[in-house]
C-alpha cells in the first residue's frame, strides 16, 4: 500500500483517497495500521469525540469521522498540513462533524477552553523529538479535555518508546505493527 496516498478504509467516506503533505513535515499512518487501530476501538467509535492532535492530513480523525465518530477536532499548526487536512475534511463530507484549529497542539492543551470532554485522544507527531511523551504528559495533567473512560491513543516509532510516569493516567496495551508502535492510555481512576 502506498503511504503516500492513504486512504479512508471503512464507512461513509470509505475509497476517498487523501492529500498528503509533502515531505516528512508529518507522520503518515500506514492503512494496515490505521485498520488495526480501529478494529481495536471498533464500535465505541459510533457516537464517540475524537481529538486528533498533530492531525497531519487528517487520515486518523476522518476515519473516525467516516466510521460514526459524532464530533472530531483536528488540530494542526503547520500552515501547508493544515490546509490539506482542511481539503481533506471537505472532500470526505463529514465536516459538518468536525472543526479544524490552526494552532500548536500544547497551546491548546494548556490554554484552550472547551465544553467537548474527548473519548479518544490521538497523539501522532513529528517523529524522534519525544513531542509525543511531552503531549502525553501534558495531556495528564490537564485532563479537562477527557472524559473518565477515554483512551489516548500514541501513534510512534518503537525506537521512541519509553515508559512514563503518570499522575491520571496508565499504559494498558502497546501493539506493533512492523515500524509503527500503538501505545494506549486510560486513566488510573474515575475522574
Amino acid at each position: 500500500m502506498n503511504m503516500a496516498n492513504p486512504r479512508i478504509i471503512s464507512g461513509k467516506a470509505k475509497g476517498l483517497r487523501l492529500k498528503t503533505p509533502p515531505g516528512s513535515i508529518t507522520r503518515p499512518i500506514m492503512d494496515r495500521v490505521k485498520e488495526a487501530l480501529f478494529n481495536i476501538i471498533n464500535g465505541d467509535i459510533i457516537a464517540s469525540h475524537f481529538l486528533d492532535l498533530f492531525a497531519g492530513s487528517g487520515s486518523v480523525g476522518i476515519e473516525a469521522l467516516s466510521r460514526g465518530a459524532e464530533y472530531v477536532r483536528f488540530i494542526e499548526n503547520n500552515p501547508r498540513a493544515y490546509e490539506i487536512t482542511k481539503e481533506n475534511i471537505k472532500a470526505s463530507k463529514l465536516g459538518d462533524n468536525a472543526d479544524l484549529l490552526h494552532m500548536d497542539a500544547f497551546k491548546y492543551i494548556e490554554s484552550f477552553e472547551t465544553q467537548i470532554r474527548f473519548d479518544y485522544a490521538y497523539i501522532a507527531p513529528p517523529q524522534y523529538k519525544e513531542l509525543w511523551s511531552k503531549m502525553l504528559l501534558l495531556l495528564d495533567v490537564n485532563i479537562q479535555h477527557l472524559n473518565s473512560y477515554a483512551w489516548v491513543i500514541c501513534q510512534i516509532d518503537p525506537v521512541e518508546y519509553q515508559t512514563i510516569e503518570l499522575i491520571n493516567l496508565f499504559e494498558f496495551d502497546i501493539r506493533q505493527y512492523g515500524g509503527t508502535l500503538m501505545v494506549f492510555y486510560s486513566f488510573k481512576k474515575s475522574v
